[in-house]
């Protein structure tokens, strides 16, 4: 039984459930406990503090965690890092006040930056040069500029609303995290069996938002132009109408590029376009 240790509330407990549902395991979090187990998956949930999980992991107790870089990258311990989710996306940032006269990194120099990531911070200081004063504070880091506590702070960044409403401006982008699956390295062979079914589902889902599938009637003339816009995983689908001169054509695009496609598309005679979405794709 492979065990995996996931944050018990907050964002990246519901996104690290929704994907595990979205790759086809069972997850019963009617009931709230410490450990639970996936009825159709040799997986175990084991709840834990998003801070706690790298230590978890590294001990053993777990031999997975979905966690933030960012509280990799601060605890420090022996873990190896297995995928990138692409979800949980956040920055680390040096934020001040407002009416602050920022003129650059040296302007922290001498400075107290209160921050819940002290490790991460000295790293940044040190590379470039600069000698400040690190109060480590856990909890509410955006207040401390106002209660006097410190000069700067350097706190975890989203969509910078709580900056704003502190009265705090964003001046520098530090460190860049995302959700990540993580291994203490040390797997059974039956364990490492199913992480890798678990990867190649994960892959699989990964793959399938990023696209979509395309179809639409198009002339018989413009199928060869089609088939250079739309090359597909292999080549498009196409299939004959019953309208003489006409096909169905079928394929799956990029979404970063739908638009363009379809722009090129029309200009050839597509007509009836339906873009749906992919639930999975199996490489």
């Amino acid at each position: 039984m492979l065990r995996l240790a996931i944050q018990s509330k907050g964002r990246l407990n519901e996104e690290s459930t929704a994907l595990l549902r979205e790759i086809g395991i069972d997850i019963d979090d009617s009931r709230r406990k410490f450990l639970a187990q996936a009825p159709n998956f040799p997986l175990e949930l084991l709840y834990m503090r998003d801070d706690d999980i790298p230590q978890v992991v590294a001990s053993g107790t777990a031999a997975l965690g979905i966690v933030g870089l960012n509280e990799v990258e601060e605890r420090g311990f022996d873990v190896e890092i297995v995928k990138k989710l692409g979800f949980g996306a956040c920055r680390i940032s040096l934020a001040v006040p407002k009416s602050a006269d920022y003129d650059g990194p040296q302007w922290f120099a001498g400075k107290r930056i209160a921050t819940s990531y002290p490790k991460i911070l000295r790293k940044w200081l040190d590379e470039n040069g600069i000698q400040a004063q690190i109060e480590v504070i856990t909890g509410s880091v955006e207040i401390a500029p106002a209660a006097d506590i410190a000069d700067a702070i350097f706190d975890i960044v989203s969509s910078g609303g709580t900056l704003v409403s502190n009265g705090l401006r964003e001046v520098e982008k530090v460190f860049f995290s995302e959700a990540v699956l993580i291994s203490n390295g040390r797997l059974a062979e039956e364990d490492r069996q199913t992480l890798d079914e678990m990867l190649f589902r994960i892959e699989s889902a990964m793959v399938s938002r990023r696209k979509k599938y395309i179809l639409m009637n198009i002339p018989q003339a413009s199928v060869e132009e089609a088939t250079r816009i739309l090359p597909a995983m292999r080549s498009p689908t196409v299939m004959p109408l019953a309208a003489e001169g006409w096909c169905s054509l079928h394929s799956v695009v990029e979404e970063s590029e739908l638009w363009d496609k379809i722009r090129l598309l029309k200009a050839i005679g597509a007509e009836g376009i339906l873009v749906l979405n992919i639930d999975k794709i199996i490489p």
